[in-house]
């Protein structure tokens, strides 16, 4: 058993030994054990090449994942794992102007990093954002340096990314904006698995429903920062 994870700390990083962990990784492996699979391996790759490594067999399983329409034509989600709005990393010089998406297409001169294949960059051009606003990287590193040089004013990706990022690193005078609910709500995230794999995401959907909201994986997502309000909002799947 093969999952892919990308660097983008809470949901998977890599610690001070250089072992991977994260909230993703070790739901995952949690999963794993109470479904008796031993032989698991985690493979790090870029976001654009999560699907198509589904698609290639390349693994079977792949880290959280925002479950939208188009992205169901292509794989198989598990039931939701977190529940998380989006956010804007930006210097704190910039607070004054950037509010949310709406406010970065109502300035003529703000460019916006986004990672290739994410859903902020479609999300952030329906509200209003030039296209030749946007500057697209393969990682969440390159994506975080552009706004720190000042190369971009503002990176959308998932405001508990960003929050992650700057609980691991020594950069200062950034601020994350998140993103108000009129302008996205958050969105359910999810457990990847190429379409042939209908058994296997049975096999976890079940193991995730009985640990779920539960004290131990309250305990587990509280270890990478997250609150009970943000773990609650997994009880509103399925209203």
């Amino acid at each position: 058993m093969k999952v892919a994870y990308l660097i983008e700390p809470p949901f998977n990083f890599l610690d001070a030994s250089g072992a991977v962990t994260g909230c993703d990784i070790e739901l995952a492996r949690y999963v794993f054990n109470q479904l008796g699979i031993e032989d698991v391996t985690f493979v790090e790759t870029e976001f654009a090449q999560l699907m198509p490594g589904l698609a290639c067999d390349d693994w079977q399983m792949t880290t959280g994942l925002f479950a939208s329409p188009e992205r169901q034509q292509h794989a198989l989600f598990s039931r939701p794992i977190w529940a998380l709005p989006d956010g804007l990393l930006i210097r704190t010089a910039d607070g004054d102007r950037i509010m949310g998406y709406r406010s970065l297409g109502t300035s003529a001169d703000l460019q916006v990093a986004v990672i290739r294949d994410q859903l902020q960059h479609p999300t952030a051009l329906a509200l209003g954002v030039p296209p030749d606003r946007f500057l697209v990287f393969d990682t969440y590193a390159n994506a975080a340096h552009a706004v720190q040089i000042g190369k971009a004013h503002a990176f959308a990706s998932v405001a508990r990314a960003h929050l992650g990022f700057l609980q691991q690193s020594d950069a200062h005078d950034f601020a994350i904006v998140e993103i108000p609910p009129d302008e996205k709500p958050a969105a359910f995230g999810c457990f990847g698995f190429a379409h042939p794999a209908t058994k296997l995401r049975d096999r976890v959907d079940r193991a995730l429903d009985q640990f779920i909201g539960g004290s131990q994986h309250r305990q587990l997502m509280k270890r990478f920062g997250f609150e009970e309000e943000e773990v609650d909002l997994l009880g509103t799947f399925g209203r």
